[in-house]
């Protein structure tokens, strides 16, 4: 029960005003990890207090082993697996799908996110202005937290019943426990399972109008080439703003004008052995932000073994990295975009993302927009949902490309989900095979777990906002297992066995085999939070046309191709100074065989410092050339405080004797605004290299609230 402050609250960690002794005291966390259902092995008290501003949470975090907690950063979102860390969830429409989530450690770094449709969208760009201060005690720690009401959505009224839960980490037991119990194959985001907050006023908030305008200063030399070996540097200034509106109580305006990703980190370099166009997650804030929310699928879901799941490749309807983006990762300039997102009644929600490209070289200015609807059905869960994308040119030729198309998520018995999407496609000159559909069921159990389901794309599908390896083509998928769990595991130092499934089998419309991959792995997880998984896993490719795996080998004709890999995966206790993490395969590979390395060691000898050694190294012998395809990457991480922080990416790839580096410093000198400086270098590390392409980019944006 929430609790009127009556008195001013000093936000220190102290919990020492009167209120704080009158409030009413949330305790009994039970366990999920490792024990389900029993008493947490250390008390943990909370209290809830409110004013006409603010919500406040004060939490006593009792702890036997006080020296036995563990930090491992402070940045803002810090990785809530690895340390000792606390957790508010706050459903404040009390509709049991959507909420706010805030969490702190013991150094009071904050972390916070939205999830929407019980964790099938996470949010995690989401940013709000809010505080905390945490102590540490001889006895324990504590928190204090203060959430502005003008930071959350929720019908105004003058008395509120909230859905809520506590959660908390103790890293050194691996330990999770909740203050309304969550069952081991779920977490946090499982909204349904809150508890309720009663007793809360919360008076008057504000509009919430937020103004960002921005200024951002580069000068940039592009890497030389032989015809152009010394390229001149050039000098350039932007100007822009993004706007955020709160229209109604659950509905959110996003504008953006001339907007700049020029602190997004760089992308990753990976060795492809596949005749596919690789993967790159999005990385820019302004598409991140309500994602989830243009999302069709399955993926998204929120289980304790894969807490978030990579999207499937083989369809993903919106990749918002074809806006603003060319294929191959150069930066289109954009005008501007608006969003609209959040709830329009009860039990509709709504999406609406508009972008405006300019025109460039070679490349006609589009306007790309997608729009999403989502009504609930009852309380069970369940939702249907309708979707509508469009990437038109408005310069040049003319030429639109249209995805529209029904989904829906069922949820039988609390536990089994069904989830199934049809969409058709309109591209100038195609008539026929332009659609695709899905259809999957899926239960996440303690012990049991399984999804099965069907995909097909036409063979005349065209999505250009769209991620997709083929056309033509059907894909029956299964992924299953069992976690058992005994005493004598756990006693010998493992916590559960997942024995596991996966099987993708892909054919043509005309039912010829086109892929397929069975996976055939067991999991060992121990009571440290380390992983160690042997598998077995055949796979089989077809080409159409002949594919070049590297340049030093000669192309892999058109034909089929069957090989079996075995794999070891490593991942040690994340939560150690030094922690490495390793997959190993060997078998075969194509028309031969290969020894694949993917691998990282981490040294962090405090929360402030991080860095991370990885290496992608595949030797492969092949009747059309032995070659070793490799990429080498350091990560280092400083943070002076949890307002200010430098992060590097380096990446070397021995074959081309490319080096490239990205280096990111950022001050957040008021609340969500910030100073960034952006280093960028790329060079060839040969003798008759060009020059090397260098940039500097400045960008200061102000926050202003109304």
């Amino acid at each position: 029960m929430a609790s009127p402050a009556q008195e001013t609250i000093r936000l220190d960690g102290a919990l020492d005003e009167p209120a704080w002794a009158r409030a009413e005291v949330a305790s009994g966390f039970v366990q999920s990890e490792p024990l389900e259902g029993e008493p947490a092995t250390e008390k943990t008290e909370v209290r809830v207090l409110f004013d006409n501003q603010y919500l406040y949470i004060g939490a006593y975090l009792y702890d036997s082993r006080p020296a036995g907690l563990i930090v491992n950063d402070i940045r803002k979102d810090f990785r809530e697996e690895d340390q000792d860390d606390f957790a508010v969830l706050l459903d404040t429409f009390g509709d049991r799908r959507n909420a706010y989530v805030f969490s702190t450690n013991v150094a009071g770094a904050k972390h916070d996110r939205q999830v929407a449709l019980e964790g099938r969208e996470v949010n995690l760009s989401w940013d709000a202005v809010w505080d905390v201060q945490t102590q540490i005690r001889d006895d324990g720690w504590v928190v204090e937290m203060r959430i502005p009401f003008r930071a959350l959505r929720f019908d105004r009224g003058n008395e509120q019943t909230w859905g809520i839960n506590f959660s908390r980490r103790i890293r050194r037991n691996n330990e999770v426990s909740f203050w309304s119990p969550v069952p081991r194959a779920y977490n946090m985001n499982r909204v349904s399972l809150a508890g309720n907050l009663v007793g809360l006023a919360t008076g008057s908030a504000g509009r919430d109008l937020r103004v960002k305008p921005y200024f951002a200063a580069s000068t940039v030399r592009p890497l030389g080439s032989q015809a152009s070996p010394s390229p001149h540097s050039t000098t350039t200034g932007e100007l822009g703003v993004d706007i955020k509106a709160a229209l109604t109580p659950g509905l959110t305006a996003d504008l953006t004008l001339n907007p700049d990703f020029a602190q997004a980190e760089a992308d990753e370099q990976q060795v492809n052995l596949t005749q596919f166009s690789l993967f790159f997650p999005e990385k820019r804030d302004f598409f991140l932000e309500n994602s989830g929310i243009f999302y069709v699928g399955d993926a998204a879901r929120n289980n304790r073994v894969n807490p978030t799941p990579t999207p499937d490749e083989d369809n993903l309807l919106f990749f918002s990295r074809r806006i603003g983006l060319t294929n191959d990762g150069r930066p289109v300039p954009i005008a501007g975009g608006m969003r609209l997102s959040g709830k329009l009644t009860e039990n509709l929600r709504l999406g609406l993302l508009s972008v405006q490209e300019r025109e460039v070289a070679g490349k006609a200015a589009t306007n790309s927009s997608v729009i999403r609807l989502r009504q609930n059905l009852g309380n069970s869960g369940s939702d249907i949902g309708i979707l509508f994308m469009q990437r038109t040119a408005t310069s040049g030729p003319s030429f639109s490309n249209r995805v529209y198309g029904l989904d829906k998520n069922i949820r039988f018995l609390g536990a089994v989900d069904w989830n199934s999407y049809f969409v058709r496609t309109s591209s100038p000159g195609i008539s026929k095979g332009d659609y695709a559909w899905r259809s999957t069921v899926n239960y996440e159990g303690n012990f049991f777990r399984v999804k099965a389901g069907v995909m097909e794309l036409g063979e005349g599908f065209r999505n250009d906002l769209g991620y997709y390896r083929r056309t033509d083509v059907r894909k029956w998928l299964l992924d299953t297992g069992i976690r058992p769990r005994s005493t004598w595991l756990r006693q010998h130092g493992i916590r559960e066995i997942h024995t596991h499934v996966t099987w993708d089998y892909q054919e043509s419309l005309e039912g010829v085999m086109v892929a397929k991959r069975l996976h055939s792995g067991n999991s060992f997880f121990f009571n440290n939070g380390a992983v160690i998984e042997f598998s077995y896993n055949p796979a089989f490719q077809r080409l159409t046309t002949p594919f070049r795996i590297s340049r030093h080998a000669e192309p892999i004709p058109a034909g089929a191709y069957p090989w079996f890999e075995r794999m070891i995966f490593v991942i040690s206790d994340q939560s150690r100074p030094l922690s490495t993490s390793f997959r190993y395969i060997w078998g075969g590979l194509w028309t031969g065989t290969q020894r694949t390395l993917n691998g990282s060691a981490t040294f962090r000898p405090s929360h402030r410092f991080r860095a991370t050694f990885g290496i992608q190294r595949t030797a492969a012998r092949l009747p059309q050339g032995n070659f070793v395809s490799s990429v080498y990457t350091f990560r280092g991480n400083y943070s002076f405080n949890t307002r200010m922080f430098v992060d590097a990416l380096t990446q070397y790839d021995p074959d081309t004797r490319q080096f490239s580096s990205n280096i990111r410093f950022n001050l957040i000198h008021r609340p969500l605004s910030d100073l960034f400086i952006v280093y960028n270098d790329q060079r060839f590390l040969t003798a008759d290299a060009p020059v090397a392409g260098r940039g500097l980019t400045v960008k200061f944006t102000q926050m202003f609230s109304f």
